[in-house]
This record gives C-alpha cells, sequence and structure tokens, in this order.
C-alpha cells in the first residue's frame, strides 16, 4: 500500500485544472450558441489573406505568376500526371503544353499576330479547345470566348465587338460559320480546326499543327507585368440587349482560379466539368482552379444527366460543378441503386434551389455543396463556406473591409435605385431585399466590357453614399439575414435566367419584331413550378390587318437565337401597357404567368416535339405543372 500512497499526491490535479477546464468548455459553449459559425469564417478569411498577399506580392516586384505560368511550370514538374480526360483518352499536363506549343507555333508563323492582338474562339468543349486557347495566350494573346448557341446577327455582333485579327471555328461548328461567313469583315481571318476546307477564304489548322514544332516560343511573349491587363474576353447577356464582351484582367483570372482551393479541393482530386469553357464557370473555375491545385479534369463534351454519376464512377471523381438547372436535371432521373457509391466529395457552382438542394443530399449522399456568387465581369464574389442551404454565402465585418459592398432599396416601377431627398441612395435592413452593389476602387476594379464605353459606364452607380464614390450595379437583388448569410432573390431589369444562362429580354423582342405582321413584342420570365429560373415568355401584338402565323415565330425564333433564349409561350394582346415612363409594362404580365384559367388572351406554347408553337390549353397547362411535358 505505500506504494500507492507515494503515488497519490502526484494523482491529485491542481486545484486551478478543474477551474481551467469549466472555463474552456464554458468559452465552448459560448462560442457555437454565440458564435457559431467563429472557426469557419476564420479558416475562410485566412484563405482570403494568403491570396491578398499573393497578389499583393505580384504587384510589387512587378512580375506576375499567372495560370500559364504555372501550368508550364506543372508540366515540368509533373509532366506525366493525367491534366485532361476526354472521352477516355488521356491528355498528360505534358501533352497539353506541347500541342499548345504547336498551336503557338502555327500563328507565330502564318497569323503575324502580335502581343496584345485579340483572337475569337468559336468551339465546344474538346482539348482542342484548350490547346488553341493556351496556345494564343503563349503568344500574349487575349482571347475572345464565343458562345457557339448564338447565332447570325448575334453571334456577328460578338465578332464585331472583340475586334479579333483571327476567327478560330471548331469542326462541328462549321455550319454555324456558314451563315456568317458572307457577311463577317473581311480583315478577320477565318481558321478551322481541319485539315482541309471548303471555304476558298478560309485557312486550316489541323493539318498545321501537326506539321509545326512543339518547341516553346519565347516567354517574353507571354508575360505579364500588370495585374489589370486584359487576357480573356468572355460574353454575358446583361440587361441592355446583345450579349457585351467582359473584360477579364490577369487579377480576374487568378480570384477565378483560386476558388477550387478556397472551398478545399486538393491537387489529388478528380474534377469533373460539364459546363461550356465559354463560361467563366468552367474555364476560370474549372480549369484554371485545375492548374492551381496541380489537379485532374475530365472534360465532358456535353452535360448528359444520364452518364453523369457513370462518368464520375469510372474515372474516380471527387469534385464537380454545376448550375442550379443541372442539380434538378440529376434529381430528376429515375432512381438507380447504388447512387451513393461515388467518390463525389464537393459540389461547386451556384442557382440551386433549397429543395433541390436537399434533394441531391439525400439521393447521392454526404456531397458538400459549396455555392457561390459572382458575375462573370463583377468585382464581388461570396462562397457559402460553411454549407447552409440556400444561401450563396456569408459576410462578415472582416470581409466587407476586404470587399465592401452593399444591398439598397430599389424601385421596382422606375427600375433604378431609391434616393432620399438630398440624392443619397439607402441600405435596406436585414431580411429586406436589396441591389446588390460593390465599391469600385483600386483593389476591387472593374473592367467593363470591350469596345463598348456606354454599356461599361451604365453598370457604375456614382454619388452613391456620398460625394465621388463609385459602385459597381450587380442587378442582382440579394437579402442578408440576421446570421449575415447572403441569399440569391432575383434579377433586376431586362433579363431572366433560364436552363443556367442570362437571357436579355430586349435581344429576344428584337428578333422577333422583324415578322411584318408583329407591331410589338413583350419579353419577360415567367416562373414555372420545380423548375430553376424564369422560363421565357412573349406578348404579341399583331400590326393592323394581318394574322398571326405561328409557324413563321417558330422558324425566326429556332433560327435566330440560342434555344434556351426562345420564348415557351406567347400571349396574343390588343393593346401594349405601358408605365409612366412609357416602358413596357411587365410586373403584372409576370404575375399573371402563362394560366389559361385566369387569362382570356389566346396563349401558345412550344412544344419541342412538334416542332410548334401549339394552343396552350388547360389541359397542357396541367401536363406542364404535373412535369409530364418537360421543358
Amino acid at each position: 500500500m505505500s506504494g500507492w500512497d507515494d503515488l497519490y499526491p502526484l494523482l491529485v490535479l491542481p486545484s486551478w485544472v478543474p477551474g481551467a477546464a469549466a472555463g474552456i468548455v464554458s468559452m465552448y459553449l459560448i462560442q457555437r450558441v454565440i458564435f457559431p459559425y467563429f472557426w469557419a469564417d476564420l479558416r475562410y478569411l485566412l484563405k482570403v489573406l494568403i491570396y491578398g498577399l499573393r497578389v499583393e506580392r505580384y504587384r510589387l516586384q512587378g512580375r506576375i505568376f499567372t495560370i500559364l505560368d504555372k501550368f508550364v511550370k506543372l508540366a515540368e514538374k509533373q509532366p506525366h500526371k493525367p491534366f485532361l480526360i476526354y472521352e477516355g483518352k488521356v491528355h498528360t499536363y505534358q501533352d497539353v503544353d506541347r500541342k499548345s506549343n504547336r498551336v503557338a507555333q502555327v500563328f507565330l508563323h502564318h497569323g503575324a499576330l502580335k502581343k496584345g492582338d485579340t483572337v475569337a474562339l468559336l468551339m465546344a468543349n474538346e482539348p482542342d479547345f484548350i490547346h488553341v486557347w493556351f496556345g494564343l495566350s503563349k503568344l500574349g494573346c487575349v482571347v475572345a470566348f464565343l458562345n457557339f448557341n448564338v447565332r447570325s446577327r448575334s453571334l456577328l455582333h460578338c465578332v464585331s465587338s472583340c475586334e479579333p485579327k483571327i476567327l478560330v471555328v471548331g469542326a462541328d461548328l462549321l455550319g454555324t460559320l456558314e451563315e456568317i461567313l458572307p457577311d463577317l469583315q473581311k480583315d478577320i481571318s477565318v481558321w478551322i480546326m481541319t485539315k482541309d476546307s471548303t471555304f476558298s477564304t478560309v485557312h486550316t489548322l489541323l493539318d498545321k499543327i501537326e506539321a509545326a514544332s512543339d518547341d516553346p516560343v519565347p516567354v517574353n511573349r507571354r508575360s505579364a507585368n500588370n495585374l489589370k491587363s486584359s487576357v480573356l474576353y468572355i460574353f454575358t447577356s446583361g440587361t441592355t440587349g446583345l450579349p457585351k464582351a467582359a473584360v477579364i484582367s490577369q487579377m480576374q483570372v487568378l480570384k477565378g482560379a483560386a476558388g477550387l482551393w478556397a472551398f478545399g479541393a486538393t491537387a489529388d482530386d478528380i474534377i469533373y466539368i460539364t459546363l461550356p469553357l465559354y463560361h467563366s464557370a468552367a474555364s476560370l473555375l474549372g480549369i484554371g482552379g485545375c492548374i492551381e491545385l496541380g489537379a485532374t479534369c475530365v472534360l465532358k463534351k456535353k452535360f448528359s444527366a444520364s452518364q453523369f454519376w457513370s462518368d464520375c464512377k469510372k474515372y474516380n471523381v471527387t469534385v464537380i460543378q454545376y448550375i442550379g438547372e443541372l442539380c434538378r436535371y440529376l434529381c430528376s432521373q429515375p432512381v438507380k441503386e447504388g447512387e451513393k457509391n461515388h467518390k463525389v466529395r464537393l459540389a461547386v457552382g451556384n442557382g440551386v434551389r433549397n429543395d433541390v438542394w436537399r434533394d441531391f443530399l439525400n439521393r447521392f449522399g454526404s456531397v458538400k455543396i459549396c455555392e457561390f456568387y459572382g458575375a462573370t465581369e463583377g468585382n464581388i464574389c461570396f462562397m457559402n463556406h460553411t454549407g447552409k442551404i440556400g444561401s450563396v454565402g456569408r459576410t462578415n465585418f472582416f470581409y466587407k473591409l476586404f470587399f465592401p459592398f452593399d444591398l439598397i432599396k430599389y424601385d421596382f416601377q422606375k427600375g433604378e435605385p431609391i434616393r432620399n431627398k438630398h440624392g443619397w441612395c439607402e441600405k435596406v435592413k436585414k431580411g429586406e431585399a436589396g441591389l446588390l452593389i460593390s465599391k469600385v476602387n483600386a483593389k476591387n476594379p472593374f473592367f467593363g466590357y470591350a469596345g463598348n464605353k456606354r454599356y461599361t459606364e451604365k453598370k457604375l452607380l456614382c454619388e452613391v453614399f456620398k460625394k465621388g464614390d463609385l459602385y459597381f450595379n450587380t442587378g442582382d437583388l440579394m437579402v442578408q439575414d440576421h446570421e449575415n448569410f447572403l441569399y440569391f432573390w432575383d434579377r433586376i431589369g431586362d433579363t431572366f435566367r433560364w436552363k443556367g444562362e442570362n437571357v436579355a429580354t430586349t435581344e429576344v423582342s428584337d428578333i422577333i419584331v422583324m415578322l411584318d405582321f408583329i407591331q410589338e413584342a413583350n419579353v419577360y420570365g415567367v416562373s414555372v413550378p420545380d423548375h430553376e429560373g424564369k422560363a421565357g415568355m412573349a406578348s404579341l401584338i399583331l400590326k393592323q390587318n394581318t394574322l398571326l402565323d405561328l409557324e413563321q415565330i417558330y422558324k425566326q425564333v429556332v433560327t435566330y437565337l440560342p434555344s434556351y433564349a426562345c420564348p415557351l409561350f406567347l400571349r396574343v394582346q390588343d393593346k401594349m401597357e405601358m408605365t409612366g415612363t412609357f416602358k413596357q409594362q411587365k410586373f403584372r404580365l409576370v404575375d399573371e404567368g402563362f394560366n389559361p384559367s385566369t387569362i382570356t388572351d389566346p396563349l401558345y406554347f412550344l412544344d419541342n416535339s412538334k416542332k410548334a408553337y401549339v394552343l396552350l390549353t388547360k389541359e397542357v397547362h396541367e401536363m406542364i405543372l404535373s412535369g409530364k411535358i418537360k421543358l
């Protein structure tokens, strides 16, 4: 017993230890109750700080280590690691580096391109999109990504607005090229990704790439010493009609590429990209993010709901990209056995509804949904780093120091921010919807749109809270709750979102009024139950002594508009309602929707199975609401 007696004093804890332990537990419980997101916020802010310090170091050094520089270094460091997997074929970092060198060599010797020249790229998702993009970037060119869904007049507008020296077209988009070639500016050199051509004025690229050297071009061609220098043009459809070329700077590319890292992705991840590469989500966040990590990307030509999970299992995918519609499509697929039998751990994207979010998690397992908010041309970004369902992100005092923003009161009738008697804008209270605006300064600049100073200026708000201040108008309404979570509420102005794309109402109405029997067209978006975004609807006024020709309307919209922009519903009215400022009245039309039980005007529905507009009866309406008719 004497031995235990000797040890007993050693086993008795000092009197202060229980008190200290109780204090620590109490502090932990208080933190969990009063500051439940403290550690998640701290981790996220540290990542923001690390990124900010890196960018500041580039600025002080006067030499930017770009995403392209990082890719070249990775091709040296890990040459045999898969960078792209496309249709089962592996393209290593070295493969893509050498192929892009060949592209650079072709245009160096045949294209007469100078550093800073613009080249437009009209290609679908395929490895050659990236080969051409990287190859041109190695020559110091600004690359303009064209939306391959855009046709005819809109496409010609996109090409001319970015003033390219060269237009490169993918082999599967020669039909689109044929439509615009007669009206294309003669000083634009056209190259197609084939070995031969039926067009007399068009150059072939594939044969020249195969014959070219894969030696790297001089590094000084791609070197960048300014974070604000332009590197890409990515087209965005805003509130003013035709698509606009958003200027993407080196700073924005670096920000976009850091997204996957900020959400916790690593070099060991395999990222699945099904979104189109002309979107900033796929190109900057996806491909750029993959390079930032040194990871592997599985590239899909086009999203397929039926093949999605089988692809994820086949390629051991761990990170997926989405838009809200994509998640809904996956949840709408027939249930199969083993749907949770995959390795996907992160899903990064935006626009998913609360109910779809929950359905997705319940059905496909413990995937962390990483929702974010950010406009292509914008200077503000939110990231939902806590996983709060429905939220696009969370803010706090420190985040607003880095990225100042506010939610202000908005007049829906006038279509402009509300200003008080002193001429200043007013902030909304927590829980109220307000227009999201972000401060424009040296740290958070707005680069605007290529070749369009007027549209650039229209996106800016001056004298908001005090004289001389300047803010970027996102055009989005948001709500901030009492826990500082942010929620997307709606778009303002003449834009709505459908199938993951912004649809500009003025562009759609301009196409419709080209028909000789249409006097006026008022285009707007209407909500459809269980669908993301809003479906297009057009209220039409016919010219006197003319008849409605549904066949002509169908032919017009499918020929000149992307599929997602074609109005699903038509309403024929005798008179167009106007606002007090002589603008088309949309609010009552939006509220009334497309219900034939409450609307006495003739209604029509775009039935894709019949390739025609058909009468929207109560029976058809019920079939749309029940999901029997797919939109």
